[in-house]
């Protein structure tokens, strides 16, 4: 099942209620320290732990198509490595500039302010998919939220760069932290944006 996020969506989350970890409910196959924040928000239980993919080998210039691969090829790495005795998430998220162009990881500082100077005073869309695998179920997600940015400060931005927050991040992109001020609006779950639309997902969990 595929489906997308649409509408302005910023509720608070609801309250954590703690987890148990003597009885996780799902294993999430990422090292993203964004997505278990927003399990924990959530109060959904989980263990965290990385599966290898190499996404080099995605050839596909289309946003959506991208993280499905990716998110999809994860899972299949997961399940080979760790089996189905505990649900599997697998997920990976995108940004796409506002001429469809994929905005990967930035390679070094320099990538980093090339890739983030196309952001300042423009529109991006922000593309997760989410593979999630059990014994007895299978679903799939992919959702978009777009943020419309005023321009970056340069001195700001400087200071963002040399902080190196932006590292490991689709894009560079913070919504949560450096570009979170410069925000004039926004279409979406915040949630996709920080790489997991765990609204989408809770019903199946």
């Amino acid at each position: 099942m595929v489906g997308s996020a649409t509408g302005i969506h910023f509720n608070k989350c609801p309250p954590y209620k703690g987890l148990n970890l003597e009885t996780n409910t799902i294993c999430l196959c990422s090292s993203s320290e964004s997505r278990a924040l927003l399990l924990h928000n959530f109060g959904v239980g989980f263990v965290q732990k990385f599966v290898d993919y190499d996404e080099e080998q995605i050839a596909t210039p289309i946003a959506k198509e991208f993280v499905y691969t990716a998110s999809k090829g994860k899972l299949e790495a997961a399940v080979h490595e760790f089996g189905l005795d505990m649900p599997l998430l697998c997920a990976d998220t995108v940004i796409a500039a506002a001429n469809g162009s994929i905005l990967r990881k930035a390679k070094d500082v320099e990538d980093a302010r090339r890739i983030l100077k196309i952001q300042s005073g423009s529109t991006i869309s922000i593309v997760s998919s989410l593979h999630y695998r059990s014994k007895t179920l299978a679903f799939s997600d992919i959702s978009a939220t777009h943020y419309h940015f005023a321009s970056f400060d340069e001195e700001d931005l400087e200071i963002y760069l040399e902080s190196g927050l932006w590292r490991g991040k689709a894009g560079g992109c913070m919504v949560e932290g450096f570009c979170k001020k410069y925000i004039k609006s926004v279409e979406g779950y915040e949630s996709t944006a920080m790489g997991l639309q765990v609204e989408v997902l809770l019903p199946w969990i």
